[in-house]
């Protein structure tokens, strides 16, 4: 690809375009970048390139024939049906990804005209442009910054310029969509953390994550592309459904914290187990169903200093248990075995309010855990789980558990006591 700019300052143009990146491809001869002067194209001793315009007005136009000569000099009077000539302008398309994606298909070279002052003799333009290009709907003193925006945009997707294809194929505006959200170390960074889906290794997950963070992000911020986005695979038609049934839900604005619950948290607690109940029941998990967890199984929780509640904006939006008791019961685990001798912790009760599922609380409430794990002293964290309850079962291995086994737990008489049991060492911090 070789793209021509003609501009009043080509010594600062050039000097953006062949840094970083863009400036390694040209030192490779992947691109080539060239800024013309086009005051060295005047045809009086004063190298005049702009005159006032005819019936008047404020400021003066850019002269044609020095961009004639100019664009002549770089194109050498020969024909090139792969050679695109483009005036930078207010007036033109607004410029998009998937013009540039045309643009480094199917030219392979760029002319780059850079207006100035009150613009260009409109002869110039009807003689000698194919097309005008607008970054959008505002005025800049001249056509540079825009011809870089255009040149960085278009040699980016030239192979070899980036180390792979992969490099953008995900990037905002490559189908119609915005980019995913990113992170880098630390892992918490001013009391929040990475998304523990991006930690785990499971990269089909990941993948999915992202591409619905996409579709998420882009009904947001963007919703004239989002109108715009013709799902065409049956995952996004999915992830669509998805998105459309937690839009109503609340969402985390803030910070999460966790604390001590206390007696009067109660009623709250009991109100979330309730909401809790009624899913599993939807979902035919024979979990719940009964009587327990009851006000005085909390209440005894609480004596113990094991129960905690998840707060969002002064609202209590999640509790958990978590005990540091051996269970008998898990040293009979069956199909499997626990992964290291550890002393170790259970979670043993654990819910997010309606209103906060799909907000991001669950994996929240995760994190409290492991918080509160290691405030133990501990590392090793056990649960167990109805062999039904996919919901939670997706949340732990999302979490980095690993399933372990099997273990049967009697706390529900008359009801299903088959539970797969789970388990996470906790990294060390870096």
């Amino acid at each position: 690809m070789r793209i021509d700019i003609l501009t009043l300052f080509p010594d600062t143009v050039s000097a953006v375009l062949h840094e970083s990146i863009i400036g390694r491809a040209a030192k490779k001869g992947i691109v080539e970048i060239n800024c013309v002067q086009i005051r060295d194209f005047t045809e009086n001793k004063q190298k005049q390139v702009d005159d006032y315009p005819y019936g008047g007005g404020f400021g003066c136009v850019m002269m044609a024939q020095p961009l004639k000569s100019c664009l002549e000099s770089v194109t050498q009077n020969t024909q090139n049906p792969r050679r695109r000539v483009i005036y930078l302008s207010p007036q033109g398309q607004p410029y998009t990804q998937e013009t540039a994606k045309r643009l480094s298909r199917d030219c392979d070279h760029l002319v780059l005209v850079c207006g100035h002052y009150e613009g260009v003799d409109e002869r110039f333009i009807e003689q000698c442009v194919d097309e005008e290009i607008s970054l959008g709907d505002f005025v800049l003193t001249g056509g540079e910054i825009a011809a870089m925006a255009v040149a960085d945009s278009v040699c980016r997707l030239i192979p070899g310029v980036l180390a792979d294809e992969q490099c953008y194929i995900g990037e905002s505006h490559w189908d119609g969509l915005l980019e995913y959200p990113q992170y880098t170390r630390p892992e918490s960074w001013e009391g929040r953390a990475v998304p523990e889906i991006l930690l785990n290794g499971n990269h089909a997950n990941i993948e999915r994550w992202r591409r619905k963070k996409q579709l998420e992000r882009t009904r947001d911020k963007r919703p004239d592309l989002f109108a715009a986005f013709e799902p065409a695979t049956d995952e996004d038609r999915q992830l669509l459904r998805e998105l459309e049934k937690e839009k109503n839900r609340k969402k985390l604005t803030g910070p999460v914290t966790y604390r001590p619950a206390a007696s009067e948290d109660i009623p709250r607690i009991l109100e979330i187990v309730q909401d809790a109940r009624e899913s599993l029941a939807r979902h035919h998990v024979d979990q719940w169903q009964g009587n327990y967890p009851d006000a005085a199984r909390f209440e005894e929780d609480i004596r113990l200093g094991e129960c905690f509640v998840l707060e969002h904006a002064g609202e209590t939006i999640a509790f958990f248990v978590l005990s540091t008791a051996p269970q008998e019961n898990y040293d009979a685990i069956t199909d499997g075995k626990w992964s290291a001798d550890l002393p170790y912790c259970v979670l043993h009760r654990a819910a997010v309010a309606k209103e906060y599922r799909g907000s991001g609380a669950s994996q929240a409430l995760i994190r409290c855990v492991e918080e509160q794990a290691r405030a133990y002293g501990l590392k090793c964290i056990r649960v167990d789980t109805h062999r039904k309850n996919k919901a939670m079962q997706t949340l732990l291995r999302d979490s980095g558990f690993r399933y372990r086994g099997n273990v049967l737990v009697d706390s529900e008489p008359g009801h299903d006591p088959r539970r797969q049991a789970f388990e996470k060492i906790l990294k060390e911090r870096k």
